[in-house]
């Protein structure tokens, strides 16, 4: 049976390509995936595959039923694009100015549309019930999956898997990890209010800039001074804002930024210390400072024995060699709501390109012969799972 889907998606690579170009040309922001929604659910309609749109927002869910009774096997891929320009050199450059797909979604909608039609031409000779999440709005917290979820995606299934094509790890493997994966994702803001005035005078003012400066000072010290050397976390101050003239000290200044964490200690922890550190500066500079801590997605954790079960599938296509353990990421995932509800696990696909840019980069791109390698490893995996 597995290796019946390898030929069909062999054969479905060209297809598979050039959905992923039309999708990379056309990207849309989170949130505002209208256009994209009607192209997915367009492509199920087409092959008769019951499908329901506008499921906790811009989200699309289809359903194979096989020829048997079996297990409900969730497969999940998300659709939206970044705010940036597209730098690249390609025929199949971004059309639209400012927006881009710079991780891979496009690829990973691609890769699930051919997968889901693969299956849907074999249900017959299937087991069990297969699920395919098209999650709008997985790069903006709060994100698009937990809103799916809530309107029932998950309803009747008993396993998911999801991948990230990955453009940092060699083409042709697959890496895999149990237990904490990727980080929760937290976003700060940070409103500085002294007193400005002249730059002559500046004791006659309580000055933002100088005020922000040791407020970031005092933040970095956080990881190094109160988080246990055992455990991780990052805090990155991400902006600075106070523009004014040169002779100018700043009345206000806006700091912004994140927070990286595995553990959720150490996620409160951080919180309420850096609650601390801007209480303690507004008091020894005489300012208000207003703090607002937003959290975002939790910590991707995957499921044992699911990752095990994938790691043997990966094994049995690729051979052991091109199969590897991950370490943690400090990205953040909203597929960790699924998580949360379901048994399943979240793997990465290498799809490094001859000259590689990171994720999110304006030149980002990937081997999209890797997306054959992430169906047959996803399909394997729903298939195998009714065993």
């Amino acid at each position: 049976m597995k290796e019946k889907l390898f030929e069909k998606l062999t054969n479905s690579y060209e297809d598979m390509v050039v959905m992923r170009r039309y999708l990379h040309m056309n990207p849309e922001l989170s949130f505002q995936e209208e256009n994209t929604a009607k192209y997915i659910a367009d492509f199920y309609a087409d092959l008769g595959v019951d499908v329901r749109t506008g499921v906790g927002g811009n989200g699309v869910v289809a359903r194979v039923k096989g020829g048997r009774p079996g297990k409900t096997v969730a497969l999940r891929a998300d659709f939206d694009a970044l705010p940036i320009q597209d730098e690249k050199e390609v025929p199949y450059k971004s059309t639209v100015p400012g927006v881009m797909h710079a991780c891979g979604h496009d690829g990973h909608t691609a890769t699930l549309l051919q997968l889901a039609k693969a299956i849907h031409e074999m249900q017959e000779d299937l087991a069990g019930e297969y699920v395919f999440i098209h999650q709008h709005a997985e790069e903006f917290a709060p994100g698009g999956a937990k809103p799916m979820i809530e309107d029932g995606c998950l309803d009747g299934v008993d396993v998911i898997f999801g991948t990230h094509l990955w453009s940092q790890t060699p083409a042709g493997t697959i890496e895999y990890l149990s237990g904490p994966v990727m980080a929760a994702a937290d976003r700060f803001d940070i409103t500085i209010q002294g007193a400005g005035g002249h730059g002559a005078a500046p004791h006659q003012t309580k000055d933002a800039v100088v005020i922000g400066s040791a407020l970031v000072t005092n933040l970095q010290q956080l990881v190094s001074r109160r988080v246990n050397p055992i455990d991780s976390a990052v805090l990155s101050v991400g902006s600075f804002i106070a523009d004014n003239a040169f002779n100018v000290i700043a009345d206000s200044a806006k700091l912004g930024g994140t927070v990286r964490t595995f553990n959720p200690e150490i996620r409160d922890l951080m919180e309420i210390e850096m609650k601390r550190v801007t209480d303690g500066t507004a008091l020894a500079n005489d300012c208000t400072i207003e703090f607002e801590y937003v959290r975002g997605y939790p910590a991707v954790v995957n499921h044992e024995t699911e990752t095990e079960f994938l790691k043997t599938v990966a094994e049995n296509i690729l051979g052991a060699d091109h199969v590897v353990e991950s370490i943690p990421q400090m990205g953040g995932e909203d597929f960790a709501y699924y998580l949360e509800k379901v048994p399943g696990t979240f793997f990465f696909t290498g799809a490094s390109p001859e000259d590689p840019y990171p994720h999110h980069h304006p030149k980002f791109d990937f081997d999209e012969n890797a997306m054959l390698v992430a169906a047959k490893t996803l399909g394997a995996a729903a298939i195998e799972y009714q065993n």
